[in-house]
């Protein structure tokens, strides 16, 4: 599993809103789902190694 790192990141209060509504709709915490966001948008733009493709759904 690869190191993970804390980042503070400030984000509009109705953008966090609807990821929290889609964490929970994913059974996910807030962080876990933008990190998968996160890592789709940059596994479709092929900005990701390959070894990270084979991650899970955190």
């Amino acid at each position: 599993m690869s190191k993970k790192k804390s980042f503070p990141l400030r984000i509009n209060e109705e953008v966090l809103s609807a990821v929290q509504k889609w964490a929970d709709d994913d059974l996910r915490s807030v962080n876990a789902e933008i990190e998968y966001l996160l890592r789709e948008a940059l596994r479709k733009a092929g900005r990701l190694k390959k070894a990270n493709h084979k991650k899970s759904n955190s």
